[in-house]
This record gives C-alpha cells, structure tokens and sequence, in this order.
C-alpha cells in the first residue's frame, strides 16, 4: 500500500472510536476482533490509530550466550517501525517494553503499542504520552525472560489473531484489530454508522422514544 492511500486510511480510522468499528466489523462477518479486556491502557486519554507491525515474543529462561545477542530481536522490531505503525506483540508472560523503547518507536512515526504482556516505567510512558495498551506491569527486565523470534507475520494478541498491515483501533473502551482485506468497507461502514448515530442522539434528546428511533433509523 502506497504512503498516500496509508495516510487516506488513516485520517478516516482517527475519525472515528472502537466500539462504532466492533459494530461493523460484525456487519461482516469478523465477531471476534476486539482484544480480550485484559489489554487496557496506562493512562484515560490514551489513544491510538494504525497498522500492525506484528512481533513474535516468547518466553526464555536464561540470557544469549552472545552478549551482542542482548535484546537483538526487541531493538530490530523497533528500528523496522516506520510512520503510522502501531507494534503489536503477541501474547507472552513477562515486561516486553520500557520508556526508551518508546523513545525510539516515537521518532520513527510509531502511534503506540499493544502487548499481550507487561511494560515498566510506566510513569515515564505516562508523561511522555506514548500509547501504551498492555496486559499489566511488572518492573522485571525482558533479558534472560524474552526473546522475539519473529518479526511481521502472523501473531495472536489479546485472544485475536493480527497480521502485518491490519488495521488497529483503540481507546479506554479497548483495542479492535481491522483486517486489512475488509478495511475499505468496514471503515466505510462506521463513518455512515456513526453520521446515523448523530442523528438519532438529536432525536433521542428531542425526547423520541428509544424502540421508535430505533425502528426509523436502525441505530442505537
């Protein structure tokens, strides 16, 4: 996909919230993408719209043998992060990510992260208003506990499979993954849903019976 039809995509998805997407992506036939309630937010006003740059994690019991080995697989992920990517990093049972992580993710366009695990310096990912969507924290260093074996194929994060490329939503209410096949309609979808919504909260606040605005507009 072209920079110009990324940015197009992108503008449209900022425009709208996870929940009108769910609603959506269920219209066609995808009703298990939003990721599990597990994968909250660090702060309220976290927000963050992009495409999958999809990481592999798995668990390790001991560091590399090689010192130049050390995080080799967490840096090379971030350094292929390009504008209006959002890391994506499977599930995995350990602190994958940390403030200067962020640093760098952030000057390469990066929009934020999701991992089905944990993150530390929580505080500094706060301040710095990085998107951050994880399972928990835990202030244990990834060395000798994480490696990445895999960089932009097929991952499962949050109960929901992600490919490279897909399309991600997310806010307070959660994280709905678009895949990249049905993009175009869903995000089609959702922009008429939530012109129709408008509507209907005029309504409603004009004292319009629930089941009657319902019934009219096919909204609630």
């Amino acid at each position: 996909m072209d920079d110009t039809r990324r940015a197009a995509l992108l503008g449209r998805l900022d425009g709208l919230y996870p929940a009108v997407v769910a609603d959506c992506l269920d219209k066609v036939g995808v009703r298990s993408n939003v990721m599990h309630p597990r994968i909250r937010p660090l702060y309220r006003d976290a927000r963050m719209a992009g495409f999958a740059s999809t990481v592999s994690a798995v668990q390790v019991s001991s560091p590399p043998a090689d010192p130049d080995d050390y995080y080799r697989g967490e840096l090379q992920a971030v350094d292929a992060l390009g504008e209006g990517d959002i890391m994506v990093v499977s599930t995995v049972e350990g602190s994958y990510w940390g403030e200067l992580l962020a640093t760098a993710s952030r000057y390469r366009g990066a929009r934020g992260i999701v991992v089905d695990g944990f993150t530390r310096d929580t505080l500094q990912l706060i301040e710095m208003q990085f998107p951050t969507f994880v399972a928990g924290i835990n202030a244990h260093d990834s060395l000798g506990r994480i490696d990445v074996d895999g960089v932009g194929g097929p991952i499962e994060c949050g109960g929901v499979r992600v490919e490279q490329g897909d399309l991600l939503l997310a806010d307070y209410d959660g994280v709905v993954v678009i895949p990249a096949t049905v993009a175009d309609e869903v995000i089609t979808r959702a922009e008429e849903k939530v012109a129709g919504e408008n509507l209907v909260r005029s309504k409603l606040a004009e004292g319009m019976p629930v089941w009657e605005a319902f019934r009219t507009y096919g909204v609630i």
